[in-house]
């Protein structure tokens, strides 16, 4: 247990990290920020491309758990459920910005491929409930695979470009103006 507690604490070392110096961080900097050995570091990650990689599945992992959290809350309506499930992040990632992931298509396009994969899957509690909607009549008849993509591609955009950089536009608030227009644009009123 120990190893993966040591691999979890790395994981959100670097993304605290990442969050301030972007793809530049360097191992000595994990380290600072956990004052513990890079020799210790390296003993769980071969290298930084490694740790960036499990990186990946670490945050969309978290992103997952908050999505259920959202499925199981009793007390959303299903348009807030989608809402919520939509732009979730969990707490500890509310200040990491994911904008500058753009950099990682050319940098790292092993982790970039990554990223997509993860975007393009999981979507299963989204879906169900648009239909949940769908059905309760809160939501109007839209083909699910359509406003999927919609939403994938747009999400892909941010990581591919830096117009999120550019504009100053945080990827949380990015993420809500997103849903708001998707969402918005579904709603029967």
């Amino acid at each position: 247990m120990e190893g993966q507690e040591n691999k979890e604490k790395i994981l959100e070392a670097t993304m605290k990290v990442f969050n301030r110096k972007g793809l530049k961080f360097t191992m000595d900097d994990i380290a600072a920020e956990l004052s513990m050995s890079k020799k210790t570091i390296y003993r769980v990650f071969r290298d930084k491309e490694t740790m960036f990689y499990q990186m990946v599945d670490y945050c969309f992992d978290r992103i997952k758990e908050s999505e259920a959290e959202v499925v199981h809350n009793r007390t959303l309506s299903t348009v807030e459920k989608i809402r919520a499930i939509l732009c979730v992040l969990p707490e500890s990632y509310v200040d990491v910005d994911f904008g500058q992931l753009y950099q990682l298509k050319d940098k790292y396009p092993n982790i970039y491929r990554k990223v997509e994969e993860r975007l393009e899957t999981g979507w299963e509690a989204t879906i169900e409930l648009i239909q949940q909607g769908i059905e309760e009549g809160v939501i109007r008849p839209v083909n699910v695979v359509v406003f999927k993509t919609m939403m994938e591609a747009t999400l892909e955009q941010f990581f591919q470009r830096d117009v999120l950089v550019v504009n100053r536009i945080s990827y949380q608030d990015a993420l809500n103006e997103v849903v708001n227009i998707l969402v918005d644009g579904i709603v029967n009123e």
